[in-house]
């Protein structure tokens, strides 16, 4: 039997703060998508804000270990297609649906929808992709955020249908949703390529850097896309690529893996169940966004959902996966 070695007060410090870390940013990466939609750029402008940030880190590290990045991830083309799928959907993909759908819906929805279905995407992909087995105590979590997700999209839904709500939230609820299945996918496609979570920030900020950071003003300059980025004050777009490409995606990946490596998997799992109630209480007072009654009822059934799925992480007994994070 294999006995684990007490950790140090050291270690113990700096994990519990990698801890703190990453609820605070995943938190915040919820707050400041909604507070975006009244400031002055675009969905596009932040993911593009975003993607040059996190270039900016990752462009200097492919010098020093592009050749590593490439082996690990199969060599040749099958290296170029793997981070081609990875920068599609944790970049591309999860960004633009996650940034546009905080122009539409509330905080409090978006904390639902984003972290709090994510556990149930990944693990019907994970069942379809992997033929991964869902253990009993995950399959009445998963049913508790399966209604708590039904809870806030329908209401919305039955807003808009009976003329209550013209303000789009259900656009807001489908782009929530689709950009967790996004993140699900890329997660899915990590474990099953073993692609650890430095590995895959950097292959998503290689592509993205590549693909997107010059695509992007070609097709504002040639095609009449709008941004606004011309005429945004530029204490906003430097924020943007700081927090979202410097602290969102690299700062929260490092302190995610150093949870990880401190505490175990499953525990590290608990913050993903702290982030929806955090984002959603925090909205009040900070966005001024009250707690409807269906987004109330839909965070309890998700929060006890993802409570239920950490039971069956706890009396599994697993090896543990390659880490990716959620922001």
């Amino acid at each position: 039997m294999l006995v684990s070695s007490p950790l140090s007060r050291r270690s113990l410090v700096i994990g519990a703060l990698s801890a703190l870390g990453v609820l605070a940013i995943w938190t915040t990466f919820i707050l400041v998508g909604r507070a975006s939609a009244t400031r002055s750029l675009s969905p596009l402008d932040i993911a593009w804000l975003r993607f040059a940030g996190a270039g900016a880190i990752a462009l200097p590290l492919l010098m020093w270990r592009g050749r590593t990045l490439m082996a690990r991830l199969g060599g040749g083309r099958v290296a170029l297609k793997r981070i081609s799928a990875l920068a599609a959907t944790a970049g591309f993909g999860y960004c633009t649906l996650a940034y546009s759908g905080f122009f539409f819906a509330p905080a409090a929805h978006g904390a639902v929808l984003m972290p709090g279905t994510l556990p149930l995407w990944t693990a019907l992909l994970a069942l379809l992709v992997l033929g991964e087995r869902i253990g009993r105590w995950r399959i009445a979590g998963l049913a508790l955020i399966l209604l708590g997700g039904a809870l806030v999209g329908g209401s919305s839904l039955w807003a808009a249908a009976t003329g209550a709500d013209g303000s789009g939230t259900w656009r807001g609820d489908l782009l929530f949703v689709c950009a967790a299945v996004t993140w699900a996918t890329y997660g899915v496609l990590c474990r099953r390529w073993r692609v650890g979570a430095l590995d895959a920030t950097m292959a998503i900020a290689a592509g993205c850097l590549v693909v997107a950071v010059p695509v992007y003003p070609i097709l504002v300059a040639g095609f009449g896309l709008g941004s606004l980025l011309t005429t945004a004050p530029w204490h906003e777009i430097a924020f943007h690529a700081a927090f979202q490409g410097v602290v969102a995606m690299w700062i929260a990946g490092l302190c995610f893996t150093q949870v990880v490596a401190t505490f175990g998997p499953v525990r590290t799992t608990m913050l993903t169940s702290l982030v929806p109630p955090t984002a959603a209480l925090l909205a009040v007072p900070l966005l001024g966004e009250p707690l409807q009654v269906a987004a109330l009822w839909g965070l309890a059934c998700v929060t006890l959902g993802l409570l239920l799925g950490l039971r069956q992480a706890t009396v599994a007994s697993t090896v543990p996966a390659p880490v990716v994070t959620a922001t």
